[in-house]
C-alpha cells in the first residue's frame, strides 16, 4: 500500500493499552488509504524529540503524539519550523495543549480529525533549545509540580496538583527582575511568574484570558499573593473570569527575561526543568503546524463533528474486533 506517510511517537508509560492505540491508529489511517505509520516509543533518555526528528528525516508528513505534556513538548520542539503536521492524541494527566485548543481526548476521533485535514499554525515559546506550546514558569507553579506525586496524578488526575500546591502555599516570595522586550526591568517580589502561549491551566482554569497562540506574543502573569486570603481572592477572581484579578499583573511581550537572586524551580509545559536563577523566553511566530477540527465558520472548511464521531466509532469497533 502506498500513500502519505505518518509516524506515531508514543510514551509507553503514559498509554494504558499500546496495542489498542496501535490498532486504532492503523485502522483509522486505513480508512483513508494511508499505509501503516512508523511506530516510535520514547525512552527515559529521550522524551520524544529524537524520535520526532527521525520521523521528519524519514519523510513523515504527519506525526501523532500520545503521552503526557512532557512528551508533547519534546515533539513540538522537533517539529517547530517544519511543515510536518502534529496530531495530539492525549494521554497522561495534564494534556494542556489539547485542553487549550479543544482537541479531543479520544484517540479515534483525534485520528479522524488529523485525516480530515484541518490545520492551524500556532506560535511556540522558546527557552534555550527547548520549545513549549503552553506555558513556562518560575516559582510557585513549578514548586506545585515538584510537590505532586505521579501516583496521585495517576489515581485522581489534575486534582492531585492541589495537594502539591498546599505544600508550598506559605513559602516566601521571590526577588526578581522582569524585562519585557528589552525595556527597563520591573522589580517584583512575586510567588510565580508565568509566561503563556495559551491561557488555560490544569482543570480548565483560564489564567490568561486574552492569550492567543497565533498572535506572535507571549502573555505574562506576575502573581504576588502574600497571605492565604490573597491566594483565595486571586483564585476566586480567576475562576470567575473577572476582568481584574487581585495580586496579578499581566503584560504581553515577544521577549521575556526573568532574573532571580537565588535559584528557583522552573517548568515548561508542566514538566520540571533544572532550577535556575534566570529564564530567557522568546517566541517563534506560527512555527508549529497543528491538526485541529476544521472551523465551522468557513463553509469550505466546515468540520462535521457528527461525521467525525461516526467515523471514529467505526474505527473503534474495528479495533476492538481485532482484539
Amino acid at each position: 500500500m502506498t500513500g502519505p506517510r505518518s509516524a506515531v511517537v508514543v510514551n509507553p508509560v503514559k498509554v494504558p493499552d499500546l496495542d489498542l492505540l496501535r490498532r486504532t491508529i492503523v485502522e483509522g489511517l486505513a480508512t483513508q488509504g494511508w499505509p501503516e505509520p512508523m511506530w516510535l516509543e520514547t525512552t527515559p533518555e529521550d522524551a520524544g524529540q529524537g524520535q520526532a526528528a527521525q520521523a521528519v528525516k524519514d519523510g513523515a508528513e504527519l506525526v501523532f503524539v500520545s503521552g503526557g505534556d512532557g512528551t508533547v513538548m519534546a515533539v513540538v520542539t522537533a517539529l517547530a519550523g517544519t511543515d510536518v503536521a502534529l496530531a495530539v492524541l492525549p494521554a497522561g494527566t495534564g494534556n494542556l495543549l489539547a485542553a487549550n485548543l479543544g482537541l479531543s481526548t479520544d484517540a479515534a476521533t483525534g485520528v479522524q480529525v488529523a485525516l480530515d485535514g484541518g490545520r492551524r499554525r500556532i506560535d511556540v515559546g522558546v527557552v534555550g533549545e527547548q520549545c513549549f506550546a503552553v506555558m513556562a514558569g518560575m516559582g510557585f507553579d513549578a514548586q506545585m509540580l515538584e510537590g505532586t506525586s505521579e501516583t496521585a496524578k495517576k489515581h485522581i488526575g489534575w486534582i492531585a496538583y492541589v495537594g502539591g500546591a498546599l505544600k508550598y502555599i506559605r513559602d516566601k516570595p521571590m526577588r526578581v527582575l522582569i524585562s519585557l522586550d528589552g525595556k527597563p526591568p520591573l522589580h517584583r517580589r512575586p510567588r510565580s511568574v508565568i509566561v503563556g502561549n495559551v491561557g488555560r491551566l490544569q482543570g480548565g482554569v483560564r489564567l490568561l484570558s486574552d492569550a492567543d497562540p497565533a498572535d506572535g506574543k507571549l502573555d505574562v502573569a506576575i502573581l504576588s499573593p502574600r497571605t492565604l486570603a490573597h491566594w483565595a481572592a486571586l483564585g476566586w477572581a480567576v475562576v470567575r473570569r473577572q476582568d481584574r484579578v487581585p495580586r496579578m499583573e499581566t503584560y504581553t511581550a515577544e521577549r521575556v527575561e526573568i532574573r532571580s537572586a537565588r535559584p528557583q524551580p522552573r517548568q515548561l509545559d508542566g514538566d520540571l526543568i533544572e532550577a535556575g536563577k534566570s529564564m530567557s523566553i522568546g517566541v517563534r511566530h506560527r512555527a508549529l503546524l497543528l491538526c485541529v477540527p476544521q472551523p465551522d465558520s468557513d463553509p469550505d472548511l466546515a468540520y462535521d463533528a457528527s461525521a467525525a464521531d461516526r467515523a471514529a466509532e467505526e474505527v473503534r469497533a474495528a479495533a476492538k474486533e481485532a482484539e
